[in-house]
């Protein structure tokens, strides 16, 4: 069975304001059905990449496929596929919640029964039919944004565009779009987001692709950036203070590497890294016990996606960046 041709699929995209470069041959290919990621410090190039691909913006160079067709010779049939979820909401404060998503329906030509009917099932499905008859400016940050995310969703896009889509929500709402957003996957829709929040792409981006100075500079699973960093990592905090560079000795032995050291005195904390994983946590469980001293936490720890970003992209004062995001 041959695999479905990419969802995007963008080659050597290049766009400048005034002299500054804030796309320079950006390649990128996003797979149907997934959640692809895009991350990179500001400045780096997400937005711009995504008004070119959602064809609100022409770029300098470069060619941006979408669904299949080409998003500047193309448009129309770009946009009849997309769906798109921008920083800032859409929504008419005034209206209710589920005439806000009605003129979104006649907007696109389902007529007033055919609007009227995806307004109702788009309310059912993000959880908000109870509160559909309210003005939206009653409604919560995180009501507001699974709202304007519905209404990305009256055409039923082929791919979906979420620029930042949980900037400013708190926790819980958080974790309402997180959720609504493995529901779309599920279904089958392509969803290419862009976000400041390391953890959300951890918990439901497929793949990643690390963007900096308007390039494409790492591409992988989660678990594959994070084995670029370095290995897993044991750590262990102590009960008696006295023991613990005894323990930071018998974790270099346990883990077979011999480098076993004292992280944190303060947390009673000792360290050592752990390529082989469970066996090497099996082994210094083991050792440190035989020794008799006691521990109050043992953990393996991989480098986190924060440390992949940080090593990847360097730290944010590296050099000034003017372009838009």
């Amino acid at each position: 069975m041959s695999e479905s041709p990419p969802a995007v699929e963008v080659t050597g995209l290049c766009k400048s304001y005034g002299g500054t470069a804030a796309l320079d041959g950006l390649d990128l290919t996003v797979r149907t059905g997934t959640v692809h990621a895009l991350l990179g410090p500001n400045g780096a190039g997400k937005t711009t990449a995504v008004r070119i691909m959602t064809t609100l913006l022409r770029p300098d160079a470069g060619r941006a496929l979408v669904a299949g067709h080409d998003a500047v010779r193309d448009p129309d049939e770009v946009r009849y596929r997309i769906g798109l979820l921008g920083q800032s909401a859409a929504l008419d404060e005034e209206l209710s919640g589920r005439q806000n998503l009605e003129l979104f329906g006649r907007l696109y030509h389902l007529g007033g029964r055919g609007a009227a009917r995806r307004a109702a099932e788009l309310l059912e499905r993000f959880g908000l039919a109870a509160a559909g008859a309210r003005p939206v400016r009653q409604y919560s940050g995180g009501m507001r944004r699974r709202l304007d995310l519905a209404a990305s969703l009256i055409m039923r896009p082929q791919v979906l565009f979420l620029d930042e889509p949980t900037t400013g929500l708190d926790p819980r709402a958080r974790q309402a779009v997180w959720q609504a957003v493995r529901a779309l996957r599920d279904a089958g829709t392509t969803v290419l987001l862009t976000t400041q929040y390391l953890e959300e792409a951890d918990r439901l981006a497929g793949t990643i692709t690390v963007i900096d100075h308007g390039r494409a500079i790492a591409e992988g699973t989660p678990d594959q950036l994070k084995d670029r960093v370095g290995i897993p990592r044991l750590e262990v905090v102590v009960r008696d203070p006295g023991r613990l560079a005894e323990a930071a000795a018998l974790l270099g032995t346990g883990t077979g590497t011999g480098t076993g050291t004292v992280t944190d005195p303060a947390r009673r904390l000792a360290g050592a890294p752990a390529a082989d994983g469970t066996p090497a946590l099996t082994r210094a469980v083991a050792a440190l016990a035989e020794a008799g001293i006691g521990i109050e936490d043992i953990a393996l720890r991989r480098p986190t996606l924060d440390e992949v970003f940080l090593h990847l992209t360097g730290p944010a004062a590296d050099s000034p960046r003017k372009a838009p995001a």
